[in-house]
């Protein structure tokens, strides 16, 4: 793996792997003020595909199409993500297109991708978990950046117009660090590189202007939807985010608690053993500086109240009793195993050390945290569910 700078000071890495077909390149930008209103960053990454001064949307679409050329962009809370994945002999033709997406595109299909998009969250939002989910992130975030949701996205969106799309676009591509990963059966692709990535505005080394959220109070907010099933129940608290000394712990706290499956405790006691739900989980998501942990369950309405003195049960057994050293065991090979599956392929592999990069982090983060995560004790668990699952927390049921 080979780390260096692009002439514009972004920061790259290289990893050979030989033999395989196709190459994957991610490049981050990062994203270090808060939209003005909610879905300007949305339809401003909507747009980055849709023509360029030197090739309109269809022939963009053709173009890449006709080569197989993977290529999208992604907007996150933190960063806007290029990526692709071509044939090795493509590979030249991909840098060429996704530099001139990155410097000359047009925006021009504005109000028809605005009206889409409209549309596209209306759609999103009549199913109950996207409903549910959407009040509880706009309810954890409340009043902050974090907290755009679907709901919140289409209250602002007709406030957002071209100009400011643009003007937001630049101020990112222009005053943003910038960390870029190529895995593959790479030679000599730093000159390839530097030819057309090394000629984009230069990174600089900035830090985010997008405060912390707020701390929590306890908070409970409710919605009524006439045609639901069932009651879909989240409750969540926020957490410390990656590069914490106790992310692995709750990574752990995470797997043993819901998103290990079958396994998993809050499956085992609340489907299994007490037949309320057909999915139970929780969840961990991290921003650059904060995250949320979260428990999902979609139930009966009539076992709402049943649900929510589970969740508390299993959130005092873990601050209670300490976990057995063989749950603690299958719980880190669960995460690890799932560390290796998810960096199986060129393309995930350049996705995850961009990311880690674009966070602060080295490009070989992975294996700082494999590390860290086997040396993660019962009494880590303990004093980390002690301290974060407090009853500062936020509760968002869905109805009918």
């Amino acid at each position: 793996m080979k780390e260096f700078d692009l002439n514009n000071k972004i920061r790259a890495c290289i990893k050979q792997n030989k033999n395989t077909p196709r190459i994957a390149l991610t490049l981050n930008i990062s994203i270090n003020d808060a939209e003005k209103a909610a879905g300007e960053y949305t339809i401003m990454n909507r747009l980055l595909l849709k023509g360029t001064k030197t090739r309109t949307s269809e022939e963009l679409a053709a173009i890449l199409d006709e080569n197989a050329i993977d290529l999208n962009a992604e907007m996150k809370s933190d960063y806007l993500r290029f990526r692709f994945v071509c044939l090795n002999e493509d590979f030249e033709l991909a840098l060429d297109i996704l530099s001139d997406i990155i410097q000359n595109s047009t925006f021009e299909e504005f109000e028809k991708e605005r009206t889409k998009l409209k549309g596209e969250l209306t759609a999103e939002l009549d199913s109950a978990r996207v409903k549910v989910s959407d009040l509880f992130t706009k309810t954890i975030y409340k009043n902050h950046y974090y907290g755009h949701s679907y709901t919140v996205i289409l209250d602002e969106i007709d406030k957002v117009t071209k100009d400011d799309v643009k003007n937001a676009y630049q101020n990112i591509l222009t005053n943003s660090r910038k960390s870029l990963a190529l895995v593959g059966d790479v030679e000599g692709a730093e000159e390839l590189l530097n030819k057309y990535l090394g000629i984009i505005p230069q990174a600089i080394d900035i830090n985010s202007n997008i405060e912390p959220p707020k701390a929590l109070k306890q908070e409970y907010s409710e919605l009524i939807k006439e045609d639901a099933n069932q009651a879909q129940i989240l409750q969540g608290w926020l957490v410390p985010t990656i590069g914490s000394e106790d992310y692995p712990v709750i990574m752990l706290m995470n797997v043993i608690l819901g998103a290990s499956g079958l396994s998993s405790r809050l499956f085992m006691e609340l489907r299994e053993k007490k037949g309320l739900a057909y999915t139970v989980r929780t969840a961990y998501e991290t921003h650059i500086n904060t995250a949320a942990f979260s428990i999902y369950i979609g139930t009966e309405p009539s076992n709402i109240e049943t649900s929510i003195a589970g969740f508390k049960e299993e959130i005092e057994k873990i601050k209670t009793i300490p976990v057995s050293e063989e749950e603690l065991h299958n719980a880190k090979n669960n995460l690890i195993g799932k560390q290796q599956f998810i960096t199986e392929t060129n393309s995930q592999q350049a996705n995850m050390m961009a990311y880690y990069s674009i966070m602060g982090k080295p490009f070989g983060y992975q294996k700082d945290i494999i590390e860290k995560v086997k040396q993660v004790t019962p009494d880590d668990i303990l004093r980390c569910a002690n301290k974060y699952f407090t009853e500062d927390y936020v509760l968002s049921i869905l109805k009918p």
